[in-house]
């Protein structure tokens, strides 16, 4: 495959990444996060193991693997994942397209399951804005990283999409890689899992067949994570009460503290479940709608698998039955168990800015909770 056309957007290539974590092996932060994935070690180990990493499929099976295996030890009470075999099922490579709910771990949860089963991981979509740092930057586009370029013109972004949604294409036709992204631009912050309709758009218009073709042959296979303890539940309840009321924008930093918190913070349990890939039935189902609707009728069809795989952990069923001064899942819970969640939504009360509305901030905080519970209702409502 060309890269040529790509070469602002596509993942290092083996003698690019081997340079970039070269670079990285002298950086400062470099001891102290050795310390921790080898902590019966030299804090020179991951400095030396870098400077001697020549392809990105030693730097993962390497150094990212303990990474993220170290971030489950730490912050991870217990790691589940479900539906392996309808990904297995699949025939070629394929586009994983997942809820999103913290800006790293999702994709590197999923890295972690693949190369645990011996199975080829996938190159990941992640926003530019996370590149803000070069340190950030060689990181990641070590790691299989495919950069969707933001915050630019309507005309630049049609552009930017087209030359996305081909790259994704031909990756996945050719047989050169599978490939990550999210149902949606940004993390989800109300806890409601929908995919965006002009996604669905950008992955047609990059085909050169029909509807039907363009779709089937991209293998779209949904996923499901599910936290137990929200990643950033704070910062995302604190952006959409400020937005409420003015435009909120992000400090130079703040993208690059939610992945630290989302990493460090605990997150109780953690399930990842596998949906059953789009079906050609429904793909074709789909092509009979006129126009824009053929979107909705796909972008149904993953919302249901998503939320199908969505699994509901205590939190979410305390939250709902706060939400709706009611007890309709308390068989879920203990009292003790109740008291516990309610004196965690106060501790995180307590970290905001004293100005804000902490009744508002509550609320918002309770619904990113609950609304999995509702959307799990909701969807039950519809299929009756």
């Amino acid at each position: 495959m060309d890269l040529t056309e790509y070469m602002d957007i596509a993942p290092f290539n083996d003698e690019e990444a081997s340079a970039a974590l070269t670079r990285l092996s002298n950086h400062p932060n470099t001891k102290w996060i050795s310390k921790r994935i080898f902590p019966d070690q030299p804090d020179t180990l991951l400095g030396e193991i870098l400077r001697n990493i020549h392809t990105v499929d030693e730097f993962q099976s390497i150094v990212m693997t303990k990474a993220i295996q170290w971030v489950i030890d730490h912050s991870v009470k217990e790691f589940t994942y479900g539906g392996l075999e309808n990904l297995t099922s699949i025939e070629g490579k394929y586009l994983a397209m997942s809820n999103h709910r913290d800006i790293i771990l999702d994709p590197a949860f999923l890295q972690l399951i693949l190369l645990k089963n011996g199975l080829p991981d996938t190159q990941i979509c992640v926003g530019d804005n996370l590149l803000k740092q070069k340190s950030v930057e060689l990181l990641i586009r070590s790691n299989r990283m495919i950069k969707v370029i933001r915050g630019i013109s309507a005309r630049e972004l049609y552009l930017s999409s087209q030359l996305l949604s081909k790259y994704i294409r031909e990756v996945i036709t050719s047989g050169t890689s599978s490939v990550w992204i999210a149902q949606r631009q940004g993390r989800t912050k109300d806890g409601l899992d929908t995919t965006e309709q002009g996604l669905l758009k950008m992955f047609d218009m990059s085909g050169t067949k029909d509807f039907t073709q363009n779709f089937k042959e991209l293998n779209i296979i949904p996923i499901s994570i599910s936290y137990e303890y929200e990643p950033c539940d704070i910062l995302k309840a604190r952006e959409i009460l400020i937005s409420r009321t003015q435009k909120y924008v992000k400090t130079e930093t703040e993208d690059l503290e939610s992945i630290i918190q989302g990493i460090m913070q605990p997150k109780g349990n953690v399930h990842i479940q596998f949906g059953k890939p789009l079906t050609d039935q429904e793909i074709e189902e789909a092509s009979l709608c006129d126009k824009n609707d053929r979107y909705q009728s796909i972008r149904h069809a993953m919302d249901v698998r998503i939320i199908e795989g969505y699994k509901l952990w205590k939190t979410n069923y305390m939250a709902y039955d706060i939400v709706t001064e009611g007890s309709k899942y308390s068989s879920e819970y203990s009292p003790e168990e109740l008291k516990a969640f309610k004196g965690y939504i106060e501790a995180l009360l307590g970290k905001v800015e004293p100005e804000l509305d902490k009744d508002e901030l509550r609320d918002i905080l309770l619904h990113i909770y609950s609304n999995p519970v509702l959307s799990k209702e909701n969807l039950l409502t519809d299929s009756q």
